[in-house]
């Protein structure tokens, strides 16, 4: 079991893992192992999340789900599989818990009325300065 945070816990059986080779620097230890993992979840068929869960997560997370409702997160860091495969499962319960969170409603709240008055003296203040500054035109007799 993959604890997500209070009440949420996702089974691993739920989880499945793809490797492949992963590239850059590393010699020919690269080219001959599989060591980036991919880890995929079916978000959209699974039995541990509610409806609500299931729809929050594929809001927050939407770029990182496909058109099939799977979650896909891969690591490539290390040189071990295992390692790898650890990272994934990290991420994932890091990027689900903080697709779950609940934003909290804003509270509309109303301006002062010191604040308005205040900001309506800045603006006539800046004004006058503008007009002291333009050029004064001689006076005709």
């Amino acid at each position: 079991m993959i604890h997500i945070k209070d009440g949420v816990e996702i089974p691993e059986n739920e989880l499945w893992f793809t490797a492949t080779g992963a590239g850059g620097p590393g010699g020919q230890h690269v080219n001959k192992t599989s060591t980036r993992v991919t880890l995929w979840f079916d978000v959209r068929n699974s039995p541990s999340l509610t409806e609500d869960q299931k729809k929050r997560i594929s809001e927050n997370l939407a770029t990182r789900i496909n058109k099939n409702g799977q979650l896909r997160i891969s690591a490539r860091r290390h040189r071990s599989q295992a390692d790898n495969r650890e990272q994934t499962v990290g991420r994932f319960a890091q990027l689900i818990a903080y697709a779950l969170e609940e934003t909290p409603e804003r509270k509309s709240t109303r301006i002062p009325r010191n604040a308005k008055k205040r900001r309506l003296e800045e603006k006539k203040h800046q004004s006058r300065k503008k007009h002291w500054r333009s050029k004064v035109e001689p006076e005709e007799n």
